[in-house]
């Protein structure tokens, strides 16, 4: 066996290549890309000798994805992502000072992989259409928080020099592309008084909003209502960065538009979306977002207890002396527990067995999100089951268990 730590930066890879026994046989720094991989190839070959398989090479290093990662698993390595708070962790057994070079950094992750292999988790082996289905969820989803940060931003604006747009606008959504335009034609509050019934209906119109005319009346008489302001000029600059946030916004509906049609075709052709779609409060985009996440890799979870771990729904158990807590888990991925929030929260419209475990819980005296967090974790089981046994979710079979322990209650 070899054992590699791979220190990762933009344009460059520090590596140390480990025997079995810990020795240092070689350390480089290999440039990003073809000529770096090449070299580590290279080095690989040089020190394992022609009997050496693919197999008995692992490569620890900070990441995922990216082509290095993906032309490491081409190769044949076996690929760990070290989580970048475990390698903190481990590296402090040489030093509690926090003193960090990349050398150090590259053979610390050398030894964890020989030291402490079996605790880590290989990068998955999932499919080209995963990885494409991976690229645009994550891709989507980011826009969309972009687009919740930019709002912010203009809505501190307006609060600031022209709050009557925040209740004017608010039947509409301040995000809408129609509201927004309505703010670019009309920026300050003595523009906006300006504004005329006509106007606000084409750009409804436009928009195809129904009940444009009742809308176009209540925003108008909503914008010419009395309210403190600010001095013209100062009132004309504020209005500038209105404009400004207002165009990104229209810029980022746009583009999220585009994209939320690239996830629905990459997930729909992916073999696994029949599953996915027939599970309760899954449509094509929290569809997607759940299949990018926990990828397809039929290997990588070897039961369902070990996919809730990953997916955070889980709890975990503190146990110290006399303390004994069971709590949720905070430090996970953030992208999945956001999409399986939202899902087990549409399966309380559309499934009566989610209903039913959702108010068991509550009647525990559980909070609304700790009860929504348990529904979640029980709907990650059954996605296991329905993946494993490659069958469609069926709302009978799913809480047959659950609904026998309620009658015989």
């Amino acid at each position: 066996m070899l054992f590699i730590g791979d220190d990762w930066a933009e344009d460059h890879h520090d590596v140390e290549v480990q025997d079995s026994s810990g020795r240092r046989l070689a350390a480089a720094r290999l440039p990003e890309g073809v000529e770096g991989i090449a070299k580590l190839h290279a080095l690989i070959a040089r020190h394992g000798g022609v009997d050496l398989e693919p197999g008995q090479v692992a490569v620890g290093i900070e990441t995922d994805r990216g082509p290095w990662v993906q032309a490491l698993i081409a190769a044949g390595y076996r690929v760990y992502a070290v989580n970048p708070r475990q390698a903190a962790r481990f590296k402090e057994r040489y030093a509690t000072s926090g003193a960090k070079s990349d050398k150090g950094d590259a053979h610390a992750l050398a030894d964890m992989v020989r030291i402490d292999g079996g605790q880590l988790r290989p990068v998955a082996g999932d499919s080209e259409a995963a990885q494409a289905v991976r690229v645009v969820a994550r891709a989507h989803q980011t826009l969309i928080w972009e687009r919740t940060r930019t709002f912010q931003r203009l809505r501190s604006t307006l609060r600031e020099y022209f709050p009557g747009a925040l209740s004017a606008y608010a039947g509409l959504e301040l995000t809408s592309t129609d509201a927004l335009e309505l703010l670019i034609k009309a920026p300050t509050p003595e523009q906006a008084t300006r504004l005329t019934k006509p106007q606000i209906t084409a750009v409804l119109a436009r928009h195809r909003r129904h009940h444009r005319d009742q809308k176009a009346a209540a925003i108008q008489a909503a914008l010419r209502e009395p309210q403190l302001g600010v001095a013209a000029p100062v009132a004309a600059a504020y209005g500038a960065a209105a404009i400004a946030h207002a165009r990104l916004l229209i810029a980022l509906n746009e583009q999220i538009q585009v994209l939320e049609e690239q996830v629905g075709a990459h997930f729909r052709a992916h073999p696994d979306a029949e599953i996915y779609l027939s599970m309760p409060g899954i449509g094509e985009i929290i569809g997607a977002r759940v299949l990018a996440e926990f990828g397809d890799d039929p290997t990588r979870y070897t039961s369902a207890k070990a996919r809730k771990n990953y997916a955070g729904t889980s709890p975990i158990t503190r146990a110290s002396g006399k303390i004994h807590s069971v709590q949720a888990r905070y430090v996970r991925n953030n992208r999945l527990a956001d999409a399986l929030q939202r899902q087990a929260f549409c399966s309380l419209q559309t499934s009566p067995g989610a209903r039913r475990y959702y108010d068991k819980q509550r009647a525990r005296d559980l909070d609304y999100n700790p009860a929504l967090r348990q529904l979640g974790n029980r709907l990650v089981g059954i996605l296991h089951g329905c993946l494993k046994t490659r069958t469609l979710y069926d709302e009978a079979t799913a809480w047959s268990h659950h609904a026998t322990l309620t009658t015989a209650a």
